[in-house]
């Protein structure tokens, strides 16, 4: 782990690792601490795919040597809330990637719906949760020309991650399913479906 002071702000801490289990261990380990008063007031705690972000430090440099010396267990796999999003395996990518996979369309409900995915960060857009778990045999590339709109709930693949749109957008995933769960929704409290930490499971609708 690197602890970069400075570099995102005066008042923050950008905490680098390799790779992106690390980087769910160590925002796990963060939020542990800071529920246990064990930070000092840090107002956000920002992952992302290979960083943890600590904004609103009041102590920077203090709090940069105390986690320098942090031992980071590894994440647990039954740790953090679990969420079950149903879905419809229709996407219009559904037989290229059954065909890269080696496997009929019909399996590729299995294999995903076997997988408990993880939200390892959000971005893009308001709702959208990058999820890892995918096995390396599984990884696929984006599609060679994006397309210009891809419907909201559509599940998608692109190298280690899968995601759900929750708005109508470009974008260059492999669709291979969609679901009417609402990943955004202002009125609700949190407003995202999913967060960071959780962990998700895709059910075949009406299986």
């Amino acid at each position: 782990m690197r602890v970069r002071p400075l570099v995102a702000g005066r008042e923050a801490l950008l905490l680098e690792v390799d790779t992106a289990g690390e980087a769910a261990a160590l925002h796990a380990e963060v939020l542990r601490r800071r529920d246990a008063g064990e930070l000092g007031p840090v107002r956000d705690v920002v992952p992302a795919a290979r960083t943890v972000l600590l904004d609103g430090v009041r102590e920077p440099g203090a709090l940069a040597a105390r986690i320098a010396r942090w031992e980071v267990p590894p994440l647990a796999e039954a740790e953090g809330p679990l969420v079950t999003v149903p879905v419809r395996y229709d996407g219009p990518d559904l037989a290229e990637v059954a065909r890269a996979w080696g496997v009929a369309e019909g399996e590729v409900a299995g294999l995903v719906g076997g997988i408990e995915f993880r939200v390892a960060f959000c971005g893009f857009a308001p709702g959208f949760g990058y999820l890892t778990g995918l096995p390396e045999r599984l990884w696929l590339p984006r599609r060679a020309t994006p397309r210009t709109a891809v419907p909201a709930g559509s599940l998608a693949l692109a190298g280690e991650y899968a995601g759900v749109y929750p708005r109508s957008s470009p974008g260059g995933w492999q669709l291979i399913g969609s679901t009417d769960a609402v990943l955004w929704d202002p009125a609700r409290d949190p407003a995202a479906l999913f967060v960071p930490g959780m962990r998700v499971r895709f059910e075949e609708a009406g299986a």
